[in-house]
């Protein structure tokens, strides 16, 4: 649709760009330098979109908008009801301009300035939306069936049958001279004959020669016809259109009136004559076309300059500025819009008038009989109030309430009136959980301690509030009370007198940070516990306690490495990551700008370029690690759950204690990247030669360890030497990493220290596998 829009713009413009509405025939496309090629093809029934012609130029950017080829015509007819692109034209932009989404021109005239400037906002021409987009009488119509009373005339194209004495199939183009050469019977001239009439007339002429037959007339392409739009419209020019076109198909094809053009008196002339005067405002509010006029060869349709316009904002259905004709009432002008918006304030409305070209005054009124009567004048701006968002002697309950609710008010209210029972305080999220009940089964590993957390996002009993406005200097008074006092004990201090206007509000504890005694604290039990589960903490309540509380580990659990984590610590773990990814960011810039200030040859520029884009991929993948709030416990060899520290827990706390596994895994540069066997017997260096050894790229200096409980060993660590890594012992679940050497590059030489750094933020196996890659 875009590409159709804009292929028509540059025909009208006298195809500068090499862009014309080609034609079933193939008509010649001017491009720019008047080099004539071959242009496109359109459909059977008239007009088609043609490309720019074969063998001339396609540059779509003319050197100057102004200049084009001079009178581009276009001769091929077009179909029945169909408008061509205007065939001469003056060569200057548009000035209905550019279109704003909303469709509007984004060019105004004079008025609609000086109403945006008065108002702060930009009210549109009424009904200049209709011409936006592709008009509908570019569609060809083909099918659209001949009026009984249409005038045969010269290029219109008859299909002629007879059968019995005489058989014909015949099918003729009607000349200049307006005549038809039948074979047989000769000459006939068919111009100005209505179509009604034009059976009877061809068989009396045939009749004249043959006798005994039967004859039937049928129209096939109508003709063309050339009008002349003139004045204030969008696109004035010459237009080629179909014979059937009428006033209102011209209107549009020329994209309406220009934003300082009529649609009140838009006349057809023809000759020394005015045909009809057409008004839009007719057509666009009440479907009225009884004014419209068939189209002749040579008319004239003229936009005069817009008449006295008004404007009208506020609360109506379509707020725009409306053009008069003769007297208007301010009634009419509303019908105009549309109405009257549901919000309307019918006792407030006001007029800005422009007083003898000087001044301006104002006027207020309610929309009564009497003032919907008044006559509205030229440069009126009429402003529709809308009615006040005050509601009347009610009261507001809301927050954490079942249903957040306006009551009427009554003497003596107070607040159980509002909150009659506990059911009043339940939310409509409580049962949409509890509903998940049923499909518990479904839900993945951790989901259900997500979603029963929620379930104790209780109301908080102490503390709720009464908002009020002081009628006096208008300021707002909070007044709390204890909730739980006011609804469950019903105590006369505290369940307070309601006024007019009044607006309680209820909390949960999670909306205002309660005492920690106070704050439900539900953690998740996961793996190999006798009773795993999803658990409400005690106040103050330990890790230590709450397992032992609820049964203690299976004969299975393999403590030293198990896995605690906690939001909080994830939270801080994400901002701490996210900056250290930024220090390396401005270290690994830093390091660049000085290596290629010592570049010295092509091979060193891309193997700096290479570095370049291997730095970019790995800030690329440490920017998608994800943090897991991992808290490394500092578990002995073989713990109890006696060694658990007295940590004590907070909401949302997860703790899974995995089976006890049976392997030992090595990544990184070894010949053998695997799991093996775990065997307390065996060490670093053990589980090493297993993996083949380090390869030669290895940095031989920072092997570290990844153990099962989360922490990190390596040769950097303070008072290990290598020689006691590798004689160290492992634990099942303990990984050895043995990293490239980063002193092979130079940019890989910034990374060392942070490895280990990744596994501090508790990144475990996902900031593993980033390194890897």
């Amino acid at each position: 649709m875009r590409r159709l829009l804009a292929s028509f713009a540059f025909a009208v413009l006298g195809a500068q760009a090499g862009v014309v509405l080609g034609q079933d025939m193939g008509g010649a496309a001017l491009t720019p330098g008047g080099t004539a090629g071959n242009g496109g093809t359109g459909g059977a029934s008239g007009a088609g979109i043609g490309t720019a012609g074969q063998g001339g130029e396609t540059n779509l950017a003319p050197a100057t908008p102004l200049q084009a080829a001079p009178n581009p015509t276009i001769t091929n007819r077009a179909g029945p009801g169909q408008v061509q692109a205007p065939s001469t034209r003056e060569a200057r932009p548009t000035q209905a301009g550019p279109t704003s989404a909303a469709g509007y021109p984004t060019q105004r005239n004079d008025f609609q300035g000086f109403i945006q400037a008065s108002t702060g906002s930009a009210l549109p021409l009424f009904g200049y939306d209709l011409f936006q987009g592709v008009p509908s009488t570019f569609a060809p119509i083909d099918n659209v069936p001949v009026t009984p009373d249409y005038v045969i005339g010269p290029g219109d194209e008859l299909y002629i049958r007879a059968w019995g004495q005489i058989d014909i199939d015949y099918h003729v183009t009607v000349d200049r001279n307006g005549t038809i050469d039948i074979p047989k019977v000769g000459v006939l001239n068919v111009a100005g004959i209505r179509y009604q009439d034009l059976g009877g007339y061809l068989k009396t002429a045939v009749g004249r020669v043959f006798r005994n037959f039967q004859l039937t007339v049928t129209m096939g392409r109508l003709r063309s016809i050339q009008v002349f739009v003139v004045g204030q419209a969008s696109r004035p020019g010459t237009y080629t259109v179909s014979s059937l076109s009428t006033l209102v198909n011209a209107i549009f094809a020329a994209g309406g009136p220009s934003v300082n053009g009529s649609m009140r008196n838009i006349e057809l002339k023809r000759g020394d004559k005015t045909v009809t005067h057409l008004d839009l405002y007719d057509l666009l509010v009440y479907g009225d076309k009884s004014h419209d006029a068939r189209l002749l060869p040579g008319d004239v349709i003229y936009f005069p300059p817009v008449g006295p316009q008004v404007a009208l904002a506020g609360a109506v259905k379509t707020p725009a500025i409306f053009e008069l004709k003769g007297k208007t009432s301010l009634h009419q002008l509303i019908e105009w819009a549309g109405g009257l918006a549901t919000t309307a304030d019918t006792q407030l409305a006001t007029i800005e008038r422009i007083k003898d070209h000087r001044s301006r005054t104002v006027g207020q009124f309610p929309l009564d009989p009497a003032a919907l009567a008044r006559t509205v004048e030229d440069g009126d701006l009429v402003n529709i109030y809308s009615i006040s968002p005050k509601f009347s002697d009610v009261v507001t309950l809301r927050g954490h309430v079942a249903t957040p609710l306006r009551f009427p008010y009554h003497p003596g209210m107070r607040v159980d009136d509002l909150i009659p029972s506990k059911d009043a305080l339940i939310t409509p999220g409580y049962y949409q959980r509890q509903n998940l009940a049923v499909r518990v089964q479904a839900l993945k590993p951790g989901q259900l301690a997500a979603d029963v957390s929620h379930l104790y996002d209780e109301i908080n009993w102490s503390y709720a509030v009464i908002e009020r406005l002081n009628k006096n200097d208008l300021s707002t008074t909070l007044i709390p009370f204890n909730l739980g006092r006011a609804v469950l004990e019903h105590d006369p201090s505290q369940n307070l007198p309601l006024m007019p206007g009044d607006i309680v509000t209820v909390f949960s504890k999670g909306d205002i940070g309660a005492p920690a005694e106070e704050r439900p604290i539900v953690v998740s039990l996961e793996g190999e516990f006798r009773h795993a589960g999803v658990y409400q903490a005690r106040s103050g309540e330990t890790l230590r306690e709450l397992v032992a509380r609820v049964g203690g580990l299976t004969k299975d659990a393999y403590l030293y490495g198990s896995d605690f984590t906690r939001v909080s610590v994830q939270k801080r773990q994400a901002e701490q990551l996210q900056k250290a990814i930024t220090e390396l960011q401005t270290d690994l810039q830093r390091a660049a700008l000085t290596r290629a200030q010592n570049v010295t040859s092509s091979e060193e520029a891309a193997t700096l370029q290479q570095q370049k884009a291997a730095q970019e991929g790995l800030l690329a993948r440490l920017e998608q690690l994800k943090p897991t709030g991992r808290i490394v416990l500092e578990l002995p060899a073989h713990p109890t759950v006696a060694d658990l520290p007295n940590l004590p827990l907070e909401d949302g706390d997860k703790f899974v204690v995995p089976q006890r596994p049976s392997m030992v895994s090595v990544f990184g540069t070894v010949f053998n990247q695997s799991s093996f066997l775990y065997n307390p017997d065996k060490t670093v260096a053990d589980y090493l030669r297993q993996a083949g050894g380090p390869r030669k790229e290895a940095d031989k200096g920072s092997i570290y360890v990844i153990k099962a409980d989360g922490s990190v060993v390596s040769n950097r660590e303070s008072g290990v030497l290598v020689s006691s890594l590798d004689s160290m012992r492992l634990m099942p679940g303990d990984a050895i990493v043995v990293p490239e050497n980063f002193e092979r590059t130079t940019w890989s030489k910034d990374l060392r220290d942070w490895t280990q750094i990744f596994y501090q933020f508790g990144l475990g196996a996902a900031a593993l596998k980033v390194i890897k890659q």
